[in-house]
């Protein structure tokens, strides 16, 4: 047993944690939209107007409050026309960048609108800049949002939706220095201006518009922030995007299941990594953005493994563990710390593709480790982070892994702690002192397992949240966090 002491103050608020931080993203991508979280009106699995009813239930629950769409990759293959108007005459179209399989384009526009409207999140759609026309993107945003008489308008109510939708967040590209089209920072920052200059704001909507930010750490990445902040000012731009995976080779991504000790902390090590690539950007973007008018919006992040054995490459399916889990509360951690920069982040992806929190098999429906955290950090929405301070030490020799992950926020009288015992040897206890803060009561929840376990169809609930103890007394708090577990701690 290892012990830490810790430090709270309620009164030393140091950013808005946007509920956005604990959004999603969802691509045409093996079985994340097809059979993840649209089935058709015909299936015999429960659903509205084809889109799974458990999903939606389950999405509600941790309260999504984002969820990106149509891609990823896909997205500069999308040409949103293909995908309205009756089914049966959609077009068809080979996903060359997921599997070479057939996309029908069943679910499109109106379907993804739907989602997000039985959910109660915002959705944000990623445009097509790497293979469409700035006449195609405008027209996709008039179709969405104008209220008045126009080509694209009369379009929509032909295709059966009188009213437009609300449309805060679109990017514009995605990945622009590779799958979106092998741009250089400097071309793709003239494509943006001239994009962006056509995304148009209809009927009272705003578009929140989003460029294609870096794709990790390095001065070629930095480099490419600093030429976007340099030459875009906060009217053209209100957010750019970040996208860092965790993988620790890319040849051999290694299993998601079947990994040791040293694989276990190589992961975290690279997960703990993106606090030092969020200062560096946030460095380049205080630079030219003092007032923190653009955003960073990590648009995708999570752990990417090999696939599971016997299942399509290209689909990236693989299981989840107590090892995601720990990543999963370790990053939103990160997060919630750099609230003041960071407005959005969306972890790939919700379902049945890599770091998914929903894992579908037919009727079947199971929770990973992962969802669960996200359960457990809801509360974190819309809160004031506070200061917290843990002193801290690397839970393995030779890499950056603080054994102790954490981050609080104080919301309508409540403080709420999040903590993560990233060691998968030593129990830990916590000494926490409360300052500024007057609690009268304390209730915690915990998830822990064997770093191995994980939620299959034959044994849901192997990894799920329980009640844990805690104590508090006169403003100290004390709880014990074994191995390898997450805890979420309440305050009232």
């Amino acid at each position: 047993m290892k012990n830490f002491k810790m430090l709270v103050n309620a009164n030393d608020k140091t950013g808005h944690i946007n509920r956005e931080i604990y959004g999603h993203f969802s691509e045409h991508l093996g079985r994340c939209i097809y059979g993840g979280i649209y089935v058709g009106e015909d299936s015999s699995i429960p659903n509205i107007h084809g889109i799974r009813k458990d999903v939606i239930e389950a999405f509600k629950q941790i309260k999504m409050p984002v969820l990106r769409w149509p891609g990823g990759c896909f997205a500069d293959e999308y040409h949103w026309k293909d995908g309205i108007g009756d089914k049966s005459t959609r077009k068809k179209m080979v996903n060359t960048n997921w599997g070479g399989v057939v996309e029908d384009n069943s679910f499109g526009t109106h379907e993804f609108m739907e989602l997000c409207e039985l959910v109660g999140c915002e959705p944000y759609i990623a445009g097509n800049v790497g293979s469409g026309t700035v006449q195609e993107m405008a027209e996709w945003i008039e179709y969405m949002t104008f209220d008045g008489i126009s080509p694209m308008s009369e379009l929509r109510k032909k295709n059966g939706r009188e009213k437009p939708w609300k449309l805060k967040y679109f990017g514009i590209g995605n990945e622009n220095w590779g799958c979106g089209g092998n741009m250089r920072p400097e071309y793709y920052l003239d494509q943006y201006r001239q994009y962006q200059s056509y995304c148009k704001n209809y009927s009272g909507n705003e578009l929140f518009k989003v460029a294609c930010g870096p794709g990790g750490g390095g001065e070629d990445w930095y480099n490419w922030t600093q030429v976007l902040m340099k030459n875009l000012n906060p009217d053209q731009a209100q957010g750019i995007s970040f996208h860092a995976y965790n993988v620790p080779n890319w040849v051999d991504k290694g299993s998601s299941t079947e990994f040791d000790a040293n694989d276990y902390y190589t992961i975290l090590n690279l997960a703990n990594y993106v606090d030092v690539m969020l200062t560096r950007h946030t460095e380049i973007m205080n630079r030219y953005d003092p007032d923190n008018k653009i955003g960073l919006i990590m648009d995708e992040w999570g752990n990417w493994f090999n696939v599971e054995p016997g299942t399509n490459p290209g689909f990236l399916y693989q299981q989840n563990t107590m090892r995601d889990a720990i990543v999963a509360a370790m990053q939103l951690n990160i997060f919630n710390r750099h609230c003041k920069r960071v407005i959005m982040a969306n972890i790939a992806q919700v379902v049945n593709v890599l770091q998914a929190i929903i894992l579908t098999e037919g009727e079947k429906l199971v929770k990973t480790p992962t969802y669960h955290v996200f359960d457990m950090f809801k509360a974190h929405q819309d809160a004031e982070c506070v200061y917290c301070h843990t002193d801290n030490e690397n839970c393995c020799g030779g890499k950056s892994v603080p054994m102790i992950s954490s981050s609080a926020s104080v919301k309508d009288g409540v403080m709420t702690i999040t903590l993560a015992n990233c060691s998968i040897d030593d129990d830990a206890e916590l000494s926490c002192d409360i300052c500024n803060f007057d609690a009268k009561e304390v209730k915690a929840h915990i998830l822990t397992e064997d770093v191995h376990a994980c939620n299959t169809f034959d044994d849901p609930e192997k990894v799920t949240i329980k009640p844990h103890d805690v104590k508090l007394e006169n403003s100290k708090l004390t709880v014990k966090l074994p191995a390898c577990s997450v805890v979420e701690i309440t305050l009232n």
